[in-house]
């Protein structure tokens, strides 16, 4: 399973480095922290709003503000780093919807789910696999890219804390400690969040007789 993540390893050595007060293990920190950033802020920007702002600033817009925030975060890890700073990109994902809504048909102020094909398809494929309880084959490939934007379709029509927690599951590969933390619940209760997330994906996948039942 491809972490999105770095480990968690290499960067607590880096925050111990940083909290001595070494300006390139910042650096090193946030950097090693880019390609996960851009890849959640690419995972969550409404394509629309893509149209008018680059990702790419967005992202430098986190990595600066996430410089400005980490002497205080060194202070008081109450998160892990990773948590700490996805949160900083989801509200910077979350200013961009409000900023540019009235550019938009209908309101935008949900974080609209925009899962990249290219870039997250071995994510589906896994994804897929476990809703159906089956493994991917070389045989079946073709027929099941064929189901990559219908997955990514249907995770899109889940409300926006049940497509999150997938997302941060099977996506963002964080454990349910990190989703439980980063949503302010129980972990129990975020089991049975994700729990329910995949049943009700599974329900959109199957059809509207299957997802009117469930109701």
């Amino acid at each position: 399973m491809n972490a999105m993540w770095p480990e968690t390893e290499k960067t607590d050595e880096l925050l111990d480095v940083a909290r001595g007060g070494d300006p390139d293990a910042v650096n090193r920190l946030l950097e090693r922290h880019r390609d996960a950033v851009h890849r959640l802020i690419q995972m969550r920007l409404d394509q629309r709003i893509r149209r008018r702002i680059d990702v790419s600033d967005v992202v430098q817009d986190v990595m600066m503000e996430a410089n400005r925030r980490l002497k205080d975060y060194l202070a008081n890890p109450a998160l892990s780093f990773r948590v700490w700073i996805r949160q900083i990109a989801k509200d910077r994902v979350i200013d961009a919807h409000r900023r540019h809504r009235g550019s938009a048909k209908r309101s935008i102020d949900r974080e609209q789910v925009a899962v990249q094909p290219a870039d997250m398809d071995r994510s589906t494929m896994e994804l897929m696999a476990q809703i159906r309880d089956t493994e991917p084959t070389p045989a079946a490939e073709a027929a099941q890219r064929e189901m990559l934007k219908v997955v990514e379709s249907a995770i899109g029509s889940l409300d926006d804390l049940d497509a999150e927690v997938i997302l941060m599951r099977h996506y963002e590969r964080l454990s349910n400690q990190e989703i439980a933390r980063a949503l302010q619940l129980s972990e129990p209760a975020a089991s049975m969040r994700y729990l329910r997330a995949v049943r009700r994906l599974r329900q959109l996948l199957e059809g509207p007789d299957s997802a009117a039942s469930a109701r």
